[in-house]
């Protein structure tokens, strides 16, 4: 039982700020609210429904890739169809409602999914890197840095 004591204030606040809870069979390394960037502690109700579900798809890419070892990267799975996998290099979204992304598919060309947030379903899958790359692309750490940027940017 929690016997905290808040106040009015701190208890309006607290239920509008962003929660996350993730129960896993596997010790995976499950995002928490500590964690969360600069950005992404503001109330959900000041963003809108694609900038809210992008800067989500951030933390999500993000904390896949520290699964993943240095043979890998993630890749985006296409839910209901045969269209295959995307290696994600790039992430956007288009204001109210819209998220993109940008990469290339298994054959090497260039791929964008466009996709309203109400039919948001993205699939990380780990991708094998390219032979002759020496290190990972790891695309969740740059979006969560620019994410950081445009946090500090605002303020």
């Amino acid at each position: 039982m929690d016997n905290q004591i808040v106040t009015s204030a701190e208890a309006l606040e607290n239920d509008v700020l962003p929660k996350i809870k993730e129960i896993h069979t596997t010790n995976q390394n499950c995002p928490s609210t500590g964690d969360l960037p600069k950005a992404m502690k503001e109330p959900a109700a000041t963003k809108s429904p694609a900038q809210w579900a992008y800067e989500r798809i951030i933390l999500y890419i993000q904390n896949f890739e520290k699964q993943l070892d240095s043979d890998h990267e993630v890749g985006l799975g296409f839910v209901g169809g045969d269209a295959g996998v995307m290696k994600i290099e790039g992430l956007g979204y288009f204001d109210p409602d819209i998220v993109t992304y940008y990469g290339t598919n298994g054959a090497g060309a260039k791929t964008q999914l466009i996709q309203h947030v109400s039919q948001l379903n993205v699939m990380l899958v780990s991708s094998p890197k390219k032979v002759d790359q020496a290190e990972p692309n790891r695309i969740g750490f740059q979006l969560a840095t620019a994410l950081e940027r445009d946090a500090d940017a605002a303020t």
